[in-house]
């Protein structure tokens, strides 16, 4: 993982910045990029890492523009991991057709504008790889999870085609599918929940390292349960 260049989207969240702490610890070179801004603390710094918060990754452009100023700064792009997302539980009988539009846009079209940005820069190393957050309950949605399981439901198709189109150019293309994502803010919304039964993110974070590693060069195309003993 030495001195390759790893694009992380949605960086600055929960599992993003544990993601960038692991790959900084193993000497990768790193891209923060998220909507929010930076928190101050928690996150990899120094010369090898660059901060781009406040990009819009449903938008084409902007999306393209990060990825460029990431390919620049450390003249090429070996990994992108798209971690950025959202959730939103609702009910299908009382909810909305906006909760559909959102959770499509920041499910599938961030990592799919990420992707599109970045597939050129990844062309050109020598063991590209794009890893995916899908979702364990995209498999089988249940009551409240329809809009949430139809988007990720995509980006498993996303995952699925981009592997695909790419594996005649040495770039792989895998997902991981997580369950219940042992976090503060999970942990306040469940309080009665079984928390050892959770995934703890450095877990997931490990299988994704993997997945983009250049070990793992035989495995494209995957949809990777991580989930725990939920």
């Amino acid at each position: 993982m030495a001195g390759r260049v790893y694009a992380i989207t949605g960086a600055f969240g929960a599992l993003g910045s544990t993601v960038a702490v692991a790959a900084a610890e193993a000497g990768a070179r790193l891209a923060l990029i998220d909507f929010v801004k930076p928190p101050k603390t928690g996150l990899p710094s120094g010369r090898d890492v660059l901060t781009l918060g406040g990009v819009d990754l449903t938008d084409a452009k902007a999306a393209s523009a990060a990825i460029d100023k990431v390919a620049e700064r450390f003249d090429g792009i070996d990994v992108l991991i798209n971690i950025a997302g959202g959730f939103t539980w609702e009910k299908h009988e009382d909810g909305s057709a906006e909760t559909w539009q959102r959770l499509f846009l920041m499910n599938v079209q961030t990592a799919a504008n990420a992707a599109r940005a970045a597939v050129p820069h990844l062309r050109r190393s020598a063991s590209g790889r794009i890893v995916n957050v899908g979702a364990n309950a995209a498999l089988k949605a249940s009551t409240g999870m329809g809009a949430y399981a139809a988007s990720k439901a995509g980006v498993h198709r996303l995952t699925e085609a981009l592997a695909d189109e790419l594996k005649g150019d040495d770039v792989t293309v895998n997902a991981v599918l997580p369950s219940i994502l042992d976090t503060p803010a999970n942990r306040t919304d469940m309080p009665d929940a079984d928390f050892a039964s959770w995934v703890a993110p450095a877990d997931l974070a490990a299988v994704m390292l993997f997945l983009a590693s250049e070990e793992a060069r035989a495995v494209t195309g995957a949809l990777v349960p991580v989930t725990g003993r939920v």
